[in-house]
């Protein structure tokens, strides 16, 4: 069964909505939208928006994207503000919600990703309901968190069925795919849960590989904490259980 809605749904005012999540980055957060704007600078002419979602910052992230607006009013920036902290997978949720965009995709508010990066994706839009970027190098990434995500990757693609490379990559999607399909994991593993749940509906999908770098993180802010071990515990569980039921209802 495909994923993809009817013509009259899938059609958003704008080409793209890029969703930019943030938590006290305060010190990243300008980087990042100079990175987008490289970006877009690159690609052919798309009618685009930028969402920026404050997180319930306790940083000045809102003062710097306030002066960031003011200093480039060419920009189509538009600042939502969560009354509370909801994180990350309820924030990219919700945004899909709030834009407009045909298609939509997250760009974390800590500056992680190369423009060239973007402009790879972005690039692809248009050519299957999900562009999904892989790597097969990080830079500033050690040999054991490879391991790990190597090993995550090989488990996803044996619970669910499928063969992708990667699947921690922010991928580029259909909107109405968000709304619809939106995952209900509250952390790591939530970019999982959406594309294997597309792969189960019959997206179509094409793997690009991009540039990455690793940026070092400690304490909560951390991958390796307590709530994202149970957050893709959960979404490791949600897989194999789809597919069991999957195939019990086929038979």
């Amino acid at each position: 069964m495909s994923s993809s809605p009817p013509p009259a749904q899938q059609t958003g005012d704008l080409d793209l909505t890029i969703v930019v999540p943030c938590y006290d980055e305060e010190g990243n957060v300008a980087a990042t939208l100079d990175t987008i704007a490289s970006a877009m600078r690159e690609l052919p002419p798309c009618r685009y928006e930028i969402l920026l979602i404050d997180d319930g910052s306790k940083d000045k992230t809102v003062e710097v994207v306030k002066d960031y607006q003011g200093a480039h009013p060419e920009l189509p920036i538009l600042l939502h503000l969560n009354g509370r902290n909801r994180g990350l997978t309820r924030t990219y949720v919700d945004g899909a919600f709030l834009a407009r965009g045909k298609y939509y995709r997250l760009v974390c508010g800590d500056n992680v990703e190369p423009s060239q990066t973007l402009v790879t994706v972005f690039g692809r839009m248009g050519q299957a309901d999900m562009i999904v970027p892989y790597h097969n190098h990080v830079e500033g990434k050690s040999a054991a968190r490879l391991a790990i995500s190597r090993l995550y990757t090989k488990i996803i693609n044996l619970l669910s069925g499928h063969k992708l490379r990667y699947y921690n990559g922010l991928a580029l999607h259909l909107r109405y795919n968000v709304m619809r399909w939106g995952p209900y994991s509250l952390g790591f593993g939530f970019q999982a849960e959406l594309i294997t749940r597309l792969l189960d509906e019959g997206a179509t999908w094409l793997e690009v590989p991009v540039v990455a770098s690793h940026q070092q993180k400690s304490g909560k802010r951390s991958a390796l904490n307590w709530k994202n071990f149970l957050s893709v515990a959960h979404t490791l569980s949600e897989i194999l259980i789809r597919r069991i039921r999957k195939h019990a209802f086929r038979a």
